[in-house]
């Protein structure tokens, strides 16, 4: 997919530049990263921001969603992060940058950054922003010394939690480049808890059954055994309780999208536990909201973590949390507070935890409406686009380009 034809006319009806931000992300797939570049393309105020994306696969969940805000799209499809075709597709990006006069470049993740960061800087580009939105774990030791090479490159490092900035600090990364922005959770979507049965209904539980459930995507990190078996012993205590997976964990194979094999060791998992009916996974699902609204606990078992916002969307949703305490979840739920923080791979606290909610109604409530108001607070999309806008404002200002700012940002 192209990016069309360039755009012209930089300024709107009022004379004031509009400034171009390229987001590039490996692709679209369903997660975290992707659900806040949507977000924040969907949000940046029009009259002041042109958004741009680009990729390396012009594929997943949220495609239709990226294509929705009507923002311009190009893929540079690479095999690999090294090798003549990757240069020869680094220099065509650095040229279309060029050519669209692009501002602003944004990408996320270590694969974005490593390709986009270098070009950006050849092209001249503005502010080049390195997005880093977890604390690495599941990087080699070269691959983060290659990352943090590459982003010497970039004129800041925006980061989504105050631990992901520790853990940077700590591998000797310089903390006054590193800018920390939580995730936004668009709140209008998450209305009052309705109970009604009906989602569970669909799942095959009774209308009437407590539902625990994990929200993530499938991958090892996510720690989905340990909740696997912290169910196994929910069930003993609780034997009307139901449990959910709630997510995907699907891999590229000769470019046809298959089922990945950590969702198949899982399903052979929770039937050796003895979890039989008792656990369904549902794959991805285009109603989250509705089905938040119907989950008793919402449980978080990650082994690293950035800033999660399957916990942030089950806080909006009023819904109590059980978390891990790694990376940022202790940033969003407030143990003791808007929910229970446990050890990571500690499948016995995670029952525990689970267990304190079920039995105690009155306190999974006031849980619930904390950590709803929380995200209120600190968490909303507007503040996550407002911040980056004002961010965006920042590095162009320190290159002698000024932006004007929306006079009711300024007031918020």
């Amino acid at each position: 997919m192209s990016a069309g034809p360039a755009l012209h006319g930089r300024a709107d009806a009022h004379g004031a530049d509009v400034v171009r931000v390229l987001q590039f992300l490996a692709s679209f797939a369903m997660g975290g990263t992707e659900r806040q570049a949507f977000n924040l393309a969907q949000g940046l105020d029009r009259s002041r921001f042109e958004p741009h994306f680009a990729c390396f696969r012009v594929m997943g969940e949220f495609l239709a969603d990226i294509e929705s805000t009507r923002s311009p799209l190009t893929k540079y499809e690479i095999k690999r992060l090294y090798g003549s075709r990757t240069v020869g597709q680094q220099l065509r990006f650095a040229r279309d940058l060029r050519e669209r006069d692009v501002d602003v470049v944004h990408s996320y993740g270590f694969y974005a950054n490593v390709f986009a960061i270098p070009a950006a800087r050849l092209a001249g580009v503005h502010a080049i922003v390195a997005s880093i939105r977890d604390t690495g774990d599941h990087l080699t030791p070269n691959q983060r010394r290659v990352q943090r090479l590459v982003c010497r490159l970039a004129d800041a490092i925006l980061v989504n939690a105050e631990a992901v900035k520790q853990r940077l600090v700590g591998e000797g990364w310089d903390g006054d480049r590193i800018t920390v922005i939580g995730n936004g959770v668009t709140l209008s979507k998450f209305g009052p808890r309705n109970g009604n049965g009906r989602r569970r209904s669909e799942l095959g539980f009774s209308p009437q059954a407590p539902l625990v459930a994990v929200f993530c995507r499938l991958n090892r990190l996510k720690g989905v055994e340990h909740f696997l078996e912290a169910a196994a012993r929910v069930a003993t205590r609780f034997p009307h309780a139901r449990f959910a997976v709630v997510g995907e964990g699907r891999v590229v194979q000769d470019g046809v999208i298959v089922e990945g094999p950590y969702k198949r060791e899982l399903k052979a998992h929770a039937a050796r536990l003895g979890l039989g009916d008792l656990v369904v996974f549902t794959g991805l699902r285009d109603d989250v909201p509705e089905l938040l609204g119907e989950v008793t606990v919402s449980v978080l078992p990650s082994l690293s973590e950035g800033l999660s916002n399957a916990i942030l969307e089950s806080m909006a949703a009023g819904v109590p949390v059980v978390a891990t305490a790694v990376g940022g979840n202790a940033e969003a739920v407030k143990d003791g507070v808007t929910g229970l923080l446990v050890p990571p791979g500690d499948s016995a606290a995670l029952a525990g935890a689970i267990c304190t909610l079920l039995d105690d109604e009155g306190l999974a409530h006031r849980f619930g409406r904390a950590g709803r108001e929380r995200v209120e607070e600190r968490f909303s999309e507007e503040r996550m686009v407002r911040d980056t806008q004002q961010f965006y404002r920042s590095l162009l200002a320190k290159k002698g380009r000024c932006v004007v700012s929306n006079p009711e940002e300024s007031t918020a």
